[in-house]
């Protein structure tokens, strides 16, 4: 039986207690405050306050309303915690709560907290009423089914729970989230969407909403071994080789990694690469001997798809961890090893042939294209993360006060605002314009003509995230640089931001081949 406190709580009514009431419980061992109308009894929790218990104390805060000072110190979830749920006696006669999220799926009202096309009074050319549905509904499993499992695994530096992949699996998320294409067809898809209706803003808006839990260690751990280790596998594998792999780490039944990058092989892969492939004399299979590293889901993955060096020049293999010969260990990186982020070694690994991805000495072109779809999801990511930044910036800046007034009246502070998220509307509005041209080409004429476009929008929209991340940090000082609490997630973006301006090829690179991409194209008969 669950006490009437609860009850009233589980109804959304409470106890009406009048202020006068509330200020008589002022003193240890009975205490009162208010936050936002509602009446929390500390009497015994008071002992146990992290902050200490003296501070409970204080005139402005001991049976008062306190509301003010907890968020200037806190954030909001802490009041959804049902331990602190538990502490409510009462509401402030005559008071209403002006503090209430807003119910799942629904956008945020925080300006500049969305993309334009999320907001009430906005057009876009790109997104359809499916496109809209499909965000609901994609927020909405992500705070309900996601978020915990994200923010758990971050501090843990678990993997994701394999229960949730499996899940998302059977919902046709990790179906879709490797673009359109044949794959979908005849498949069920997650909020209704028809396979001939997912196109790469639909892509774009799961990838999206999935970077808003702040957790980017998870975001990488959550099948990010699976786009960009499947779709060589699915563009250029045998029908033996899909029909082995695709359907079982769709299903999240088997793992999958992109094993390119060696010790002495980051940018310079033809340059560099060292892993070595040697086919026996009757071709069943290859030895290969080699090391990858910073391998993302390496640590769990069973198969890994790797460039290798053969006597015909480059190649693809998809090797399985149960041929053998096959090692992997955990490194350590700047965010949670939640990542699985390996060192990866073939010794004398014995793989069949039926895993070469591709022809053999053919590899090159399977390597190359699979970048424009990697970095473009880097770039959905890094944009969608800078802008939730702007938005914690937005809520601190309303109500951290400084000198008596908030923050956010200070002119130097809305300059900062302004910079920032002007720079990541017209981020977001270049990756919807790349995005419609992925919608009229098939995947090789991206390669072709969007590659360009691609490394240029990657390296410059890792550019704004360090602005985003070097301010964000300056405007909540220490908090931004705590774990936990006020600053949690800027905080991490600090720490982490930098992943996306190295992983799928750096900044310098990118902006070189985007330069490089156009002089192949660049006109004899115009000159100055």
């Amino acid at each position: 039986m669950s006490s009437p406190q609860a009850q009233q709580q589980q109804a959304g009514t409470f106890k009406q207690i009048d202020a006068a009431e509330v200020a008589k419980h002022n003193q240890k061992g009975n205490l009162w405050i208010v936050v936002d109308s509602l009446i929390y009894d500390l009497s015994k929790f008071a002992a146990l306050h992290p902050g200490g218990e003296a501070v409970l104390y204080d005139e402005e805060i001991a049976g008062q309303d306190a509301t003010e000072t907890f968020f200037g110190l806190h954030r909001h979830e802490v009041l959804l915690r049902p331990q602190y749920k538990r502490l409510i006696i009462g509401q402030v006669a005559g008071e209403e709560q002006q503090i209430i999220p807003p119910p799942p799926g629904a956008p945020s009202k925080i300006p500049y907290a969305e993309p334009t096309w999320l907001q009430e009074k906005y057009h876009s050319p790109y997104f359809q009423d499916h496109h809209r549905h499909l965000q609901r509904e994609m927020r909405k499993y992500v705070d309900e089914h996601v978020h915990e499992v994200a923010q758990r695994c971050e501090a843990n530096g678990k993997r994701p729970d394999v229960e949730l992949v499996q899940q998302m699996g059977k919902n046709g998320i990790n179906a879709m989230r490797m673009g359109p294409g044949k794959h979908l067809q005849g498949r069920k898809l997650f909020a209704g969407i028809k396979p001939e209706q997912f196109d790469y803003f639909c892509e774009m808006i799961i990838t999206q909403e999935l970077v808003r839990m702040g957790a980017r260690g998870f975001g990488d751990a959550l099948q990010g071994g699976m786009v960009i280790g499947l779709p060589p596998i699915m563009n250029f594998g045998s029908d033996e080789l899909k029909k082995e792999i695709i359907e079982p780490v769709l299903a999240g039944e088997k793992f999958i990694c992109l094993a390119i990058t060696e010790a002495f092989a980051g940018s310079d892969i033809l340059g560099g690469l060292r892993t070595y492939a040697k086919k026996s004399e009757d071709g069943s299979h290859y030895i290969v001997n080699g090391t990858k590293k910073w391998i993302t889901n390496g640590t769990f993955a069973d198969y890994f798809t790797t460039a290798v060096k053969t006597d015909e020049g480059f190649a693809v293999l998809c090797i399985p961890r149960s041929c053998g010969g096959v090692e992997t260990k955990q490194i350590k990186t700047s965010y949670s090893t939640t990542a699985g982020t390996a060192y990866v070694t073939f010794d004398d690994a014995k793989v069949p042939a039926k895993y070469l991805v591709g022809e053999e000495g053919a590899g090159i072109p399977v390597i190359l294209s699979n970048f424009n779809h990697e970095r473009w999801v880097m770039c959905c990511s890094t944009i969608r993360a800078s802008r939730a930044i702007c938005a914690q910036l937005m809520m601190w800046t309303h109500q951290r006060k400084a000198f008596g007034k908030p923050i956010i009246s200070q002119p130097v502070i809305r300059a900062k605002l302004a910079s920032l998220i002007s720079q990541c509307e017209a981020a977001q509005a270049w990756l919807e314009n790349v995005t419609y041209q992925m919608t009229k080409m098939d995947y090789f004429t991206q390669a072709q003509h969007l590659a360009g476009q691609i490394a240029l929008l990657k390296s410059w929209s890792t550019r704004v995230s360090k602005d985003v991340a070097d301010h964000s940090v300056n405007i909540l000082g220490g908090r931004g640089l705590t774990q936990s609490g006020m600053g949690s997630f800027v905080e991490m973006f600090h720490r982490t931001y930098k992943f996306d301006a190295v992983l799928g090829g750096s900044e310098e690179i990118l902006a070189d081949l985007g330069i490089r991409q156009a002089l192949r194209n660049y006109p004899v008969n115009e000159k100055l």
